[in-house]
């Protein structure tokens, strides 16, 4: 019985053997008191595991319930009114042990922090709380305030696992994890895509609310990768429909991937080279994150990202240019009359692409920039 289901389950079925009337019930009652988790949220940890000390005790309230002929309620009250001394005893005792638990993670995650820095990870504290986080299946606030239980060396193997990846293979946290926020939802990633970033949710947030009046959208998305754009702005636009297109297949099995898990009905993913083979004429809004690194730029990158990230989507011919002036020069022919084009973009090229797109019959175009002052998007509209 290695989680709670496992022993939940087994505590029903001992239950059912003795004749209780409420097998699953009193499991609930007993396994609920024991882990002082509430009923209503067993369910919610079920895979959680369980140390040695937690099992025995259940075991232990099972076994005097079953020898009394009583339920767990009734047990509770014998204890109360005949063993008051002992169940202060209890509970200095579980004071201990839960003290030694917390002794014991702290620890842990201290030299996992340190061996972090060792390899010098410029987030040590925050990777490695994420890691401790996913693993032991609780939130990074609740573990760092109340953790109080051991933690298993089937946890801890993998914890190690992952420090190694991250540490010494410098490996991002993303893969690692295999997802990341991106808008409020969560998107699976791997290394045939790239990790979705903070600053692409500002160019979502300006197409919100180009599109917000537009009773039911057309968009758009130019090289869609992990689908965090397309599938967020579908989602935040219920009644719009999102077409994404890439041309990796691998990445297009991500999105797709993504699309069920953030159950995103008005997403479509498609093959395509740019605008190859997207037959529809009359979108609304197209977007984009292309390539943008040129070749020069990008051995300077960070280890990581040259390690593990596609080069394919990051770097682009022509200064990294080349997508935005493909874009531009064929987007008009997708659009309706006054439609957008929206990109996000290196911090030194909004000047450059502002010009690509008024040369292609776009008006009111507009560099906006990121919370650290770095151009960041160009938007503009279509004057035919």
């Amino acid at each position: 019985m290695k989680n709670l289901l496992d022993i939940l389950r087994w505590s029903e079925e001992y239950f059912k053997k003795y004749s209780f009337s409420k097998p699953r019930l009193e499991a609930e009652k007993v396994i609920s008191y024991v882990l002082s988790i509430d009923r209503i949220l067993l369910y919610a940890e079920y895979d959680r595991p369980l140390v040695d000390d937690e099992r025995i005790r259940i075991k232990r309230y099972i076994l005097q319930m079953i020898k009394k002929k009583i339920g767990f309620d009734e047990l509770l009250k014998e204890e109360k009114i005949e063993n008051k001394d002992n169940k202060i005893t209890i509970d200095l005792d579980r004071a201990k042990i839960e003290k030694t638990y917390r002794k014991e993670f702290l620890e842990l995650l201290t030299k996992s922090i340190i061996y972090l820095k060792k390899y010098g990870s410029k987030e040590a504290k925050l990777d490695a709380e994420h890691v401790f986080s996913y693993i032991l299946k609780v939130s990074r606030m609740e573990m760092t305030l109340k953790f109080e239980r051991g933690i298993t060396e089937e946890e801890k193997k993998e914890i190690r696992r992952m420090l190694v990846e991250i540490g010494k293979n410098k490996k991002p946290l993303q893969y690692v994890l295999g997802f990341e926020e991106f808008y409020g939802y969560k998107f699976y990633v791997d290394e045939s895509v790239l990790i979705p970033r903070s600053e692409t949710e500002l160019l979502v947030e300006r197409c919100i609310k180009l599109m917000d009046k537009i009773e039911e959208p057309k968009i758009l998305d130019i090289g869609s990768g992990s689908g965090a754009i397309s599938i967020s702005l579908g989602k935040k636009l219920p009644k719009s429909m999102v077409l994404g297109v890439d041309i990796s297949e691998k990445a297009l099995n991500v999105a797709n991937k993504n699309k069920l898990e953030n159950d995103a009905t008005n997403v479509k993913f498609i093959k395509s080279d740019i605008l190859k083979d997207v037959e529809y004429k009359k979108f609304n809004l197209i977007v984009s994150n292309p390539p943008y690194i040129p070749d020069y730029e990008y051995e300077v990158l960070e280890e990581k990202v040259l390690k593990y990230e596609p080069k394919l989507a990051l770097t682009a011919p022509n200064n990294g240019l080349y997508f935005y002036e493909e874009i531009s020069k064929n987007a008009p022919d997708h659009l309706v009359k006054g439609g957008y084009l929206a990109f996000e973009i290196g911090y030194n090229q909004g000047k450059a692409v502002k010009k690509i797109m008024e040369k292609n019959d776009f008006l009111n175009v507009e560099v906006y920039y990121d919370y650290a002052e770095h151009e960041r998007m160009v938007i503009g509209k279509l004057n035919r």
